[in-house]
């Protein structure tokens, strides 16, 4: 969360046609030689299908509204017109989304300017509201009662239902590019936004790439996700809050430089972390009374496993942010099996007493974690404060701090050390070599782990799509020899 600036007055205008075939002069689109083009806007009452010969401009605040089941074809392109700011496509509560692309053929939102002309911000994001848990109530979706062309004044709330079970849809091998605008002040549409969606929604092989605010922000539900890449976020890699307890496994940040957004569209974060994981705070929270609102419940107990977490080491050096894991405000969860790399603040910071209390309950758990290039002097932990403190004892023995000579690239096959345009897919390889640290260390079985931490964290882990999420004797998002699950599918691009 950022507080943006702007530099011109965002106006609402006339909703237009709900669907409407549009020439390459009124979309701002030039789709590929053979292709269709056409505008979507105002609202999706039904089901509806968007095909892969059809370049698809979402032009304003575009919803599928409760009821619809709106599916893309492998292959599909739907852009965000620039000429709208602020246009995003919003699949609301009893409403679902089936995205099902293939490495082979993703589906990819972006922006409608060309490849060389793209910036942050150029549009709004991809949220999905669904009708699972949260530990507040009365909120609406940041920014979405903007005035934005066909937006709705009061906004999208996602507060107040119970159904963990609920089913948003399926997302697969989808790209978000380009997308994150800042609607107001403390006011920012993400990449993907996912908000009290429920466990029975699909969501796997996605991509962020170069937004304006958060890369993938979960505001409470419970939906499993596997398979997520993060490219050179405006903000945090992966932001939770609210009571979120999905888990989530194999997942990919990079981070080299600090991008700079499409003018008028919001304004560079002071503090990008890796994760940025909360409970509750502030007025609205389930926990009576202010001064409660951090053990508001549904605690945020997501289970974060097999993680490659790397920041841009000095390109990016403030008082605040550029921190691996930032885990606050009565945060509970997991987090196993991973590599934190280059945050030259801290690797983790661990903050307030109400996440210390997660902490001493056993319902906080950071283990077997290989954290380099990180905190200063080569000291990951945060240690500024109490809880930070009490943090780094209670966890220095289950994880590995690498030696100061150990660089973050040489963990891997492949990696840019600092890539100074569109990087080639090609440069990245996130498998560890034979003796990379990270191709042993990892927790094995969840079944095997002693004491009640052992068994918190297998009872965290059951039926995770179906099956149990498994535990791993490497650490990181790539297994050594195994599938390289990114390739043929995401994109490095910077603009």
């Amino acid at each position: 969360m950022r507080f943006p600036s702007f530099s011109r007055t965002l106006l609402a205008t006339a909703a237009l046609a709900s669907v409407a075939a549009c020439s390459d002069d009124d979309d701002g689109v030039t789709p590929p030689a053979g292709t269709g083009a056409a505008v979507i806007s105002g609202a999706i009452t039904s089901a509806r299908t968007l095909s892969k010969d059809t370049v698809y401009t979402l032009r304003g605040f575009v919803y599928a509204d409760s009821g619809a089941v709106l599916t893309i074809q492998a292959g599909t392109k739907i852009v965000g017109d620039t000429t709208v700011p602020g246009s995003a496509l919003f699949v609301m509560p009893g409403a679902r989304i089936e995205a099902n692309g293939t490495a082979a053929e993703p589906i990819v939102f972006t922006s409608a300017r060309s490849a060389g002309n793209r910036k942050p911000g150029d549009w709004g994001g991809l949220i999905i509201v669904g009708r699972a848990s949260v530990n507040r109530t009365g909120s609406i979706i940041e920014g979405s009662n903007a005035s934005i062309t066909g937006g709705r004044p009061a906004g999208v709330g996602y507060t107040g239902r119970t159904n963990d079970a609920d089913n948003s849809g399926t997302l697969r091998y989808v790209r978000v590019e380009f997308a994150g605008f800042g609607v107001a002040t403390n006011q920012e549409l993400n990449s993907f936004t996912l908000a009290a969606v429920g466990r029975g929604t699909t969501l796997e092989y996605l991509e962020a790439l170069s937004g304006l605010d958060d890369h993938y922000e979960w505001f409470g539900g419970n939906a499993d996700a596997r398979f997520l890449v993060s490219y050179e976020s405006g903000d945090d890699h992966y932001d939770a809050s609210e009571g979120f307890r999905g888990r989530v496994q194999y997942l990919i940040a990079y981070q080299s430089a600090v991008l700079q957004p499409a003018a008028g569209t919001g304004s560079v974060s002071s503090d990008p972390q890796g994760f940025e994981v909360d409970g509750c705070d502030g007025t609205g929270c389930t926990a009576t009374g202010t001064a409660n609102a951090q053990s508001s419940t549904p605690y945020t107990m997501p289970v974060f496993a097999n993680f490659t977490v790397i920041g841009a080491g000095t390109n990016f050096n403030s008082t605040s942010g550029n921190i691996g894991a930032v885990i606050r405000r009565g945060t509970g969860g997991v987090w196993v099996n991973g590599v934190i790399g280059r945050w030259s603040r801290w690797g983790v910071s661990m903050r307030d007493t109400t996440t210390q209390n997660r902490l001493t309950a056993d319902s906080l758990n950071f283990r077997n974690v290989y954290l380099v290039e990180s905190g200063p002097s080569n000291q990951p932990y945060d240690t500024a404060s109490a809880p930070g403190l009490a943090f780094r004892n209670a966890v220095t023995a289950q994880n590995e701090i690498a030696a100061g000579t150990v660089t973050t690239a040489s963990l891997f096959t492949a990696m840019p050390t600092a890539p100074a345009a569109n990087a080639a897919v090609s440069g990245f390889d996130w498998q560890p070599g034979a003796t990379s640290p990270l191709a042993a260390g990892g927790s094995g079985a969840f079944t095997a782990l002693t004491g009640a931490n052992g068994a918190l964290i297998q009872n965290r882990v059951t039926n995770f799509f179906g099956g149990t999420l498994a535990g791993t004797t490497f650490r990181g998002a790539a297994a050594p020899g195994g599938t390289k699950w990114w390739q043929g599918w995401t994109s490095y691009a910077r603009d």
